[in-house]
Formats: structure tokens, C-alpha cells, sequence
């Protein structure tokens, strides 16, 4: 009797937890409670998102585009996006609604299409066949229901920053007047029609435009709240320096990436860059260097060797083009972790301790200087001899009374070129965000900055010690053994101390 009362009780109390285990899974279904332990805590809301949401005036309607037979490992991208609606919506005080559509259907198909959300081909293993199937994940946020103006997602990437996808759209639908971000033309700086990546991101917050200086050009932070001089290579006159003074005394902000020297590879030359704009910089203590950066820690070029006759195509490491990750901690650097540079020059900082100047980027631990003018040797054996210094700073930020008495900050790249690249091509994703994080914490007050880069873009194992890389290694291959171990030995245990019971039982 006793026995059966017993064998009822532990049912029972399997029973019992079972149930528990189901409420406790609807209950966290419902109000999305969840625990973050990643590194950049990429799954809790900003701040920023939460000033945003709590502060909706107009109801927001976001129309969410998924198909739903997709791969486990994108499909995982469909329920990332609803949990992440789930807390906009308790957070918005239900102000913010959504709904998930099927694309299958012909009807939705259409209207995803008429409203900007495209298909994307993916690759599909079925039956040992790799074949390919249109998907659609994408998203549409309007405002103020139908008659309200609305935005697009297009396409929600896969391990991306949602949150930032998301809340600077519904940002974009929510803000009145956008401020403005000039870009100074017409001293041979870089295009902006090569600059459409770090451009298309900008103009979700802000209106970004052409500045010409000229006579009758004002520049205000009430025009602008960030002037922006990438590469220029003409020589910039004395009047022209007047108005960005003019600028910086009465608040304003510069974001400046500068080329000191430039190189030519198909002549194999390297030399020095004037503008004026270096005389300038100096005459506020901030110094770029006119040498070139070597790296170790460096990208390759390819260069044509004559082999009987017949031109070989080889790759070789060029240290005139460093890979930089090494970042300061600081808000502008926050979640970069690989910017490429083509002949960058150091940055240095020689003015007193009345500003506030920080580095924000540095070169590898092995690396040197090479004054210009210089030849360009592609076949050169580089020795450790060539990399003699360590942690070269090539980009800063000083801040404080720059010019007159009202605190102003000027951010300065040893590199004018880093976030460009010709019409068509893609630019290294981390260069557009230096650029876009720099003109972000010049302007915004918003602090949606910190969500750009909360994807992982470059983490390789072999940058890491050999001890760390090590322990992940077999950390991985290990740990669900010894779990199992551990659960063996703990039910073994148990079963031993039944056993035991029961042959004292006998005995008495």
C-alpha cells in the first residue's frame, strides 16, 4: 500500500512540474521575459528605443513580410523579429501593433511587392539537392495608419541590428524636422555618389547635403549640425578655414577624415598631400603625421610576375594598407571591430591640457612609419625591424573651447578615403560605420548610435591567443559529455540511494 501511495506521489509530482513547466512557457510566450547574457546585449532594448516607443503619439502599424517554410537557421530570423515587436508593443503601451503575413499567398505576394519589400533567392538543401527558393523577409512600418506616412525594411538580415533597423524607421516616421549635415565641396573632396552606403544610412535621421563655400555661405549649427571634409586635394584658401572657424566658435561640429599622403600603385610612388587644411589642424594642436603607416597586420594587392613570357597574377601583403582592430572605448567606436585603411597617416594631438583630445583607433602592435615621398617596393621582404612601434593612434577626438568660448568638437581620420567607394561597389561595412558613428555623436542626441553595431561582423578564432582559442575549442567538444557525465552520475546516485532504502525496508 505504502508502495503504491508512493508511486502515486511521484507521479504526481512529475505531473505537477510538467504543468508548471507549461505555464511558465505560455506566460513567457505572452510577455517575452528572457534573460540576456551576449556581450554586446543585443537582445535588451536601448534606452533609446524606449524613449522612443514610450513618447508615440500616432499609433505605429508594422506589416511584417516572412515566408514560412525557410531553413531552421533563417527561419530563426522570423521569431528574433516577432519577439523583438512583442517588446515594442509592451513597451508602447500598445500603441504599437503588428501582424505577420504569408507572401504564398498571391494576394500578400502583391502587396509586399507594391510595398517595397522584394523577394531574396536562397540556397535550400532538399533530398542531398541544393536548390534555389524566393523568400521574403522584409517589413513595412507605417504611422498613423494608412493615411499616415510609412517606411520600408526591405530585407531583415540574419544576425543584423534589428533594433536599429526598426526603431530608426519608426524614429524617421515620428521626427518633424530633420537636422541637416553638410558635406564641403569643391576642393576635390571624395563624391558623395561615392559615399551612397554611409549617405543612405544618414538620411534616415538626418537630411544630409552639399556645402559650397563661397562669399555669401553661412554656416551655422543652427543650419547644420556637423560639417563634414572627407579627402579634400585642392588647396583650400585662408577665408575658406575663416568660416569653419566662424563655424566651431559658435558651437559647430567637424568630422574630418584627411589624406596626408597618398600613394599611386601603378607607378609604385607614395607622396605628400597640401591643402592647407594640415596648417590649420596644427594651429589647434591636432597633428597628421606626413608619413605612412605600416602594418603587419595588413591587407594584400595583387601584382602581375613575368613567368616565361606569361604574366602570373600573385597576391602579397601590402603593409600600406593596414587592417585597424585596435578601437579606444569610446561611444564612436562602439562594436567596430575591423576598418581598413589604404595610406593612412598617425594623428597626434600637441596642444595643452584646455581641450579634451582622446584617440579613438590605433595600429596594430607591430607597426612603423614610412616618411613621404617613398617607393613602393611590392616585392619587398618586410622584416620586424620595419615594425618597430606599436599602437600608432590614426584617428581622435578633441573637444572643449576650440575656437572662442562656446565648447565645440572636431573628430579627425588620418585617412580621407576609408568609407568611399565607386558607384556599384561596396565599401568595407566597418569604414561606413566609423564615418556614420562619427557624424551620429557630432549630432544626435538620440542614442540610437549604439545599436548600429551590435551585429558581429569579423570575429576570427585566429586572432585570438592560442590558450583561448584552445579552451573554445575543446570547451565545445567537451562540455556536452561532461553534462551527461554529471546527469549519469547524479541518477545514478539517486538510484543507488532508492536501493539502498529499499533493502533497509526488507530488513526490518
Amino acid at each position: 500500500m505504502d508502495r503504491r501511495m508512493k508511486s502515486n506521489k511521484y507521479y504526481f509530482n512529475i505531473l505537477l512540474i510538467v504543468s508548471i513547466i507549461i505555464v511558465i512557457n505560455l506566460i513567457v510566450h505572452q510577455f517575452l521575459i528572457r534573460f540576456d547574457f551576449t556581450g554586446d546585449q543585443r537582445y535588451t532594448l536601448s534606452d533609446a528605443t524606449e524613449d522612443i516607443l514610450k513618447n508615440l503619439e500616432d499609433p505605429i502599424t508594422v506589416k511584417a513580410y516572412f515566408s514560412t517554410n525557410l531553413p531552421s537557421d533563417i527561419a530563426r530570423t522570423r521569431q528574433e523579429f516577432k519577439d523583438l515587436l512583442i517588446e515594442y508593443n509592451q513597451l508602447s503601451g500598445g500603441k504599437l501593433n503588428y501582424e505577420f503575413l504569408d507572401p504564398s499567398e498571391e494576394k500578400v505576394e502583391q502587396e509586399a511587392n507594391q510595398n517595397g519589400v522584394a523577394p531574396i533567392m536562397i540556397n535550400v538543401r532538399e533530398k542531398d539537392q541544393m536548390k534555389q527558393q524566393k523568400a521574403y523577409l522584409g517589413a513595412l512600418i507605417q504611422a498613423g495608419g494608412t493615411s499616415g506616412g510609412q517606411e520600408v525594411i526591405p530585407f531583415i538580415q540574419p544576425g543584423g541590428p534589428m533594433e536599429y533597423a526598426l526603431s530608426t524607421n519608426i524614429k524617421k516616421l515620428t521626427v518633424t524636422n530633420k537636422p541637416k549635415i553638410g558635406f564641403l565641396q569643391g576642393f576635390g573632396q571624395t563624391p558623395l555618389q561615392n559615399l551612397n552606403q554611409a549617405i543612405g544610412t544618414l538620411s534616415i535621421l538626418y537630411d544630409v547635403l552639399p556645402v559650397n563655400l563661397t562669399d555669401t555661405t553661412q554656416l551655422s549649427p543652427l543650419n547644420y549640425k556637423t560639417i563634414v571634409m572627407l579627402a579634400p586635394t585642392d588647396s583650400i584658401l585662408p577665408w575658406h578655414l575663416q568660416k569653419l572657424d566662424q563655424y566651431l566658435a559658435q558651437g559647430g561640429n567637424l568630422c574630418i577624415g584627411l589624406n596626408r599622403v597618398t600613394g599611386d600603385l601603378q607607378n609604385a610612388m607614395g607622396s605628400s598631400v597640401e591643402t592647407g587644411v594640415e596648417n590649420w589642424l596644427a594651429s589647434k594642436g591636432l597633428l597628421v603625421e606626413n608619413q605612412f603607416i605600416v602594418d603587419e597586420q595588413c591587407h594584400n594587392v595583387t601584382y602581375s610576375v613575368n613567368y616565361g613570357g606569361f604574366p602570373l597574377m600573385q597576391q602579397v601583403p601590402f603593409p600600406y594598407v593596414p587592417i585597424i582592430t585596435n578601437f579606444e572605448d569610446h561611444i564612436i567606436t562602439e562594436g567596430l571591430e575591423m576598418v581598413l585603411l589604404q595610406f593612412v597617416s598617425g594623428v597626434r594631438y600637441t596642444g595643452d591640457t584646455t581641450l579634451t583630445y582622446q584617440p579613438l583607433a590605433y595600429s596594430s602592435e607591430k607597426s612603423g612609419q614610412v616618411p613621404a615621398p617613398t617607393y613602393f617596393d611590392i616585392q619587398k621582404q618586410w622584416t620586424n625591424a620595419d615594425f618597430s612601434s606599436s599602437k600608432i593612434p590614426i584617428a581622435g577626438v578633441l573637444s572643449g573651447n576650440i575656437v572662442g568660448n562656446t565648447p565645440s568638437k572636431i573628430v579627425l581620420i588620418g585617412d580621407g578615403d576609408f568609407p568611399a567607394a565607386p558607384p556599384n561597389q561596396q565599401a568595407q561595412p566597418d569604414n561606413v560605420n566609423l564615418l556614420v558613428n562619427s557624424i551620429d555623436w557630432l549630432s544626435d542626441d538620440t542614442g540610437l548610435i549604439e545599436l548600429r553595431t551590435r551585429e558581429v561582423t569579423s570575429r576570427p578564432l585566429d586572432e585570438l591567443e592560442d590558450g583561448t582559442r584552445a579552451f573554445i575549442k575543446y570547451g565545445n567538444f567537451l562540455s556536452p559529455l561532461l553534462f551527461v557525465l554529471i546527469y549519469g552520475l547524479i541518477r545514478w546516485n539517486q538510484r543507488r540511494n532508492i536501493r539502498i532504502r529499499r533493502l533497509q525496508e526488507s530488513y526490518e
